[in-house]
């Protein structure tokens, strides 16, 4: 699969579970959730996938944690906010960057529409 296909995957997961459990539960609710959903659909992830960071000639594994890497492409970090700051898209931008993967989404499972709350960030797709 292809990156594109992989984010109407993960999308349809999205959705699936914001329509059975509606907004305002905790990050680690959703997230526990999409495992479910992934599995069943045999999609291959990690969850709180390390991103290091290397800097000159140090290499620093504890840098930060993506919520998903699914199919080894797509980048999924999960929030449950009443708004997504600027600062999320960035941290995702640097997460692909960092990685060198070309497509993330930011999935705000607090909102009234779930499609208001996906962004797709890219990094040279």
């Amino acid at each position: 699969m292809n990156e594109n296909e992989i984010a109407r995957e993960i999308v349809d997961v999205a959705y699936k579970i914001h329509i059975s459990l509606g907004p305002d539960l905790l990050e680690s609710v959703y997230e526990s959730v999409m495992t479910h959903e992934f599995s069943k659909r045999g999609l291959t992830f990690k969850r709180q996938q390390p991103i290091p960071i290397v800097y000159e000639n140090l290499y620093l594994e504890e840098g930060f944690r993506a919520d998903f890497l699914v199919e080894n492409k797509v980048i999924i970090e999960l929030k449950s906010v009443e708004a997504i700051a600027p600062v999320h898209k960035k941290q995702l931008l640097t997460f692909l960057r960092l990685s060198n993967k070309h497509l993330g989404l930011l999935i705000n499972f607090n909102v009234e529409l779930i499609k208001n709350g996906i962004t797709r960030i890219v990094n040279n797709l």
